[in-house]
This record gives C-alpha cells, sequence and structure tokens, in this order.
C-alpha cells in the first residue's frame, strides 16, 4: 500500500512539475534548463505526497487540482535546496545524485533558479482550483512556513549561525523545526485546507506535520553520518564537516533514533479521529524514520 501511494503520488507529482514549469526551449533557455534539472533530479517528491495524502483524509479521495498545490510545494522546496547548495551556504556538489545547480550553470544562474522556482510557485498558487477563502489561507500557511519567523528561511538563519559553536536543545531543537518541519507542516496544513478540512482537522494535521517533520530531519541528520555519498545521493558527513547543529552531535546517534521514533508515534495520536482514512499517512511518517536515502 506504500509503494502505491508513494508512486502515485510522485506520478501525479512530477506531471505536474513538468507541465507547469517552462520547457527548456521557452527562452531565455539558460534558466529553465537550470530549473528542470534541479527539479527533474530524482527527488521523494514527500511534501506533495503528504498533501495529497492530507487531502484524501479529508475528503476521502484526491480532489481535482491538488497536484498543482503539490507541484507548487516541490518547486518551493527544490527553490531551498538550490540556495542551500550554494558556496555562500553549505557549498555542496552533490544534490540527488546530480552535481548541484551551481556547478552545472554557475552561481548567479544556481540563484536566479531557486528565484525563479519560488516566483512560479506562488503563480501555481494564485490559481488553484479551490474556494477563494481557501486559496488565500493556504498561500499564507506556505509563505508562513518558508519565511523568517518560525519558518523555513528563519531555521537556514539560525542554522548557519549555529556553525562551529555548542548548540543548546533547545536552539537545535528551533533550528529542526523551522528549517524543515515547518515546510513538511505547511505541506499536510494546506493539502487539509484544499479539501475544505475543518478548524479541528486543520489542527491535527498541523500538530502531525510538527512532529513527523522534526523526525525526519533528525534521521536526515543521522544518515549524514551513518551511510556514504552513493546511499544518499548527497555528500556525506557535511554536517560534521561543517560542526553544524545535529541531533547525533549533540545526544549520540541511539538517543536520535529513539527521538525520531517517539515523535512518530506522538504523530499517530494526532490522526485517531480519521480513523481507518489516515492509514497511508501513518506509513508515510514511519517510511519517514526507516527510511536509507
Amino acid at each position: 500500500m506504500l509503494t502505491d501511494t508513494l508512486d502515485q503520488g510522485q506520478r501525479l507529482a512530477d506531471e505536474a512539475l513538468d507541465r507547469l514549469i517552462p520547457l527548456e526551449t521557452e527562452q531565455p533557455e539558460s534558466i529553465h534548463k537550470a530549473m528542470r534539472h534541479s527539479v527533474f533530479a530524482g527527488g521523494k517528491r514527500l511534501r506533495p505526497i503528504l498533501c495529497m495524502e492530507a487531502a484524501r483524509v479529508v475528503a476521502g479521495s484526491l480532489p481535482a487540482g491538488i497536484d498543482e498545490l503539490g507541484a507548487a510545494l516541490e518547486m518551493l522546496h527544490t527553490y531551498s535546496l538550490i540556495h542551500d547548495d550554494l558556496p555562500a551556504l553549505d557549498n555542496d556538489d552533490l544534490r540527488r545524485g546530480r552535481p548541484t545547480c551551481h556547478k552545472v550553470f554557475g552561481e548567479a544562474i544556481a540563484i536566479l533558479a531557486g528565484d525563479a522556482l519560488q516566483t512560479q510557485a506562488y503563480e501555481v498558487l494564485a490559481r488553484l482550483k479551490c474556494p477563494p477563502e481557501a486559496r488565500v489561507r493556504i498561500i499564507e500557511e506556505i509563505a508562513r512556513g518558508t519565511g523568517t519567523i518560525d519558518g523555513m528561511i528563519g531555521g537556514q538563519v539560525v542554522d548557519l549561525e549555529a556553525e562551529h559553536t555548542q548548540p543548546t536543545a533547545e536552539m537545535l531543537e528551533y533550528i529542526h523545526r523551522s528549517k524543515t518541519a515547518a515546510l513538511i507542516t505547511a505541506s499536510l496544513v494546506s493539502g487539509g485546507l484544499y479539501a475544505g478540512a475543518k478548524d479541528s482537522q486543520v489542527a491535527k494535521l498541523q500538530s502531525f506535520g510538527r512532529a513527523i517533520g522534526l523526525a525526519f530531519q533528525i534521521v536526515d541528520d543521522v544518515l549524514d553520518v551513518t551511510q556514504t555519498s552513493e546511499q544518499l545521493g548527497k555528500t556525506a558527513g557535511k554536517d560534521t564537516a561543517s560542526e553544524k547543529a545535529t541531533y547525533p552531535a549533540l545526544f549520540g546517534i541511539e538517543a536520535s533514533v529513539r527521538k525520531a521514533d517517539a515523535l512518530v508515534n506522538e504523530a499517530f495520536a494526532e490522526l485517531d479521529s480519521f480513523g481507518e482514512r489516515a492509514e497511508p499517512l501513518k506509513e508515510l511518517a514511519r517510511f519517514l524514520v526507516e527510511r536509507k536515502k
């Protein structure tokens, strides 16, 4: 069942992305080649899939047009990866098993490709096929999740500033909840809103997202020190080399894994009111902490 969920979600997201992002032959060709290089580098499409499954748990089936919301979320995620890999930030040469955007196209085009994907995402969000009130709430939710206050950009800033320091547990949790969990949470909440979720259902999806988002990043930190670059599709050991604030560095690998498992169990409890409809989301949450890359 999980395989079907992942395969269907990835296919729907890829088809929407291919339809919505300008072709490489569209002028100016260089920027569109760079955008597509990074978007179609083989990502798992976890955020679109979580968005779709949140909509399904609310509506009982996938609402028409939900694939475009998922595609917009993936554009935003990919923009963050392009910028994250730049020499001024994490300075990485490998992403999803391929050379990073700036290694292929140069720093200037890579910066602009990230900017363009963010802009394209909001154009897609503005045209979502849902009631205007839901559309506005979705845009607000996603903008907050990628912003500076408890959002992705804010988390990235604190992550950069925490390098070569001895972070506290509170700082580490803030970085992870903001840098990673915020967009995962926004993906779930926006999917629920698209499907017409009630406020009580939105609150459940939000709590679920915060828990699995943090668990996802903890596992990411663990994999960075336990897997090879070939296995990960990105440079292994980068966090240690950069002296980044991570859960394994602060608590050790075994305690980090236990923390991730506890968070997933906590997340499951938030979905009890949805009954059997929530099983695919629960399977996805378990997948996030059992994955090997």
